[in-house]
Parts: structure tokens; C-alpha cells; sequence
């Protein structure tokens, strides 16, 4: 009798079915840094900036106590900033940027895959005392918002808003 795995067609439905799991897990050194590595795409709140085109920068502060600080930011439309990120905690923060609706629902799949990967321009995963920055364009006016998905963390407050004013 062969061995379950030497079949090829078992070994491939195998090999496919794992795939999207294997693309989802990761450890934290998936999140160092920033979330620039991504490539580029229009999202409702703007768009990777690009790091020669920044106008200023803003620290924030993500706690322990489930809040950033600045809890709200204000910015020009077409204002490319430099978002400078600093986990001032004992545990494993992130800031992603989005509309209420997006990042409710990122939060939603983050409960059912804790792992879950972030290769997003617009998300920076920091480990306690970590730093790390995010180079955006905001170039479409509205009110959006950041937050940190890991489970519990938006639910507890976890957020905060970019209000982005016409030119």
C-alpha cells in the first residue's frame, strides 16, 4: 500500500487547500516596520504616499489603555503626511487606516483570524515599545478613521478620526 501523501493529486488538493491558511498566517516579523511595502492602491481615504512628497509629520501614541493619542487628526486634501507611530504599551498595537465601515469589518474577519496578515500600505502592526511610520496621501476630503483591529481593541475604543478638508 502507498503512503497517503506520495499520490499527486492528494498532495496538490492538499497543497491548495492549505494555501489561503498559509497566506494568513505569519508571526509579527510580517508587521515590522511600516506598512509602505505594499504596492499602491486608490483607497476611499486616499493613497500611499510617497516619502519625498510629505508636507509634515505627526506622532501618535498607541496605549495600553485602548486609545491613540491624538485621538483625531486634521489634514488638507492632496496633503501627503508622514504618520510617525510609537507602541507606548506592553502589548501588541496597530493603526490601520479606513472608513467606520472597512475597518468594522476588518475587525470582524481580525476575531476569526487573530493572525491574520497585514500587507496593506495603510496598516502598521508595532510590538510593544516598537515604532514605525505610514506615508499617506490623503486626496479625497471626508472623515475617516484609524484604528487598532486587534480583537478587543476597536470594540474597547481603539480609534480615532482624520477629518481631510477641501483644498
Amino acid at each position: 500500500m502507498k503512503p497517503l501523501f506520495s499520490h499527486p493529486a492528494l498532495l496538490l488538493a492538499l497543497a491548495a487547500a492549505l494555501a489561503p491558511a498559509a497566506a494568513l498566517a505569519h508571526g509579527d516579523e510580517d508587521h515590522a516596520g511600516h506598512g509602505g511595502a505594499a504596492t499602491a492602491a486608490q483607497q476611499a481615504w486616499g493613497i500611499a504616499g510617497d516619502a519625498v512628497a510629505v508636507s509634515r509629520e505627526i506622532a501618535i501614541g498607541l496605549h495600553d489603555s485602548m486609545r491613540f493619542s491624538p485621538e483625531r487628526l486634521e489634514v488638507r486634501e492632496g496633503e501627503t503626511v508622514r504618520l510617525k507611530l510609537t507602541n507606548e504599551g506592553k502589548v501588541m498595537h496597530e493603526l490601520v487606516l479606513g472608513t467606520e465601515p472597512s475597518l468594522r469589518e476588518h475587525a470582524a474577519a481580525m476575531r476569526q483570524n487573530p493572525a491574520m496578515a497585514h500587507a496593506d500600505a495603510h496598516a502598521v502592526h508595532l510590538a510593544p515599545g516598537d515604532q514605525g511610520e505610514l506615508v499617506w496621501t490623503f486626496n479625497r476630503p471626508g472623515l475617516y478613521t484609524y484604528a487598532c483591529l486587534l480583537p478587543g481593541h476597536f470594540e474597547a475604543g481603539m480609534s480615532g478620526t482624520v477629518e481631510v478638508v477641501p483644498r
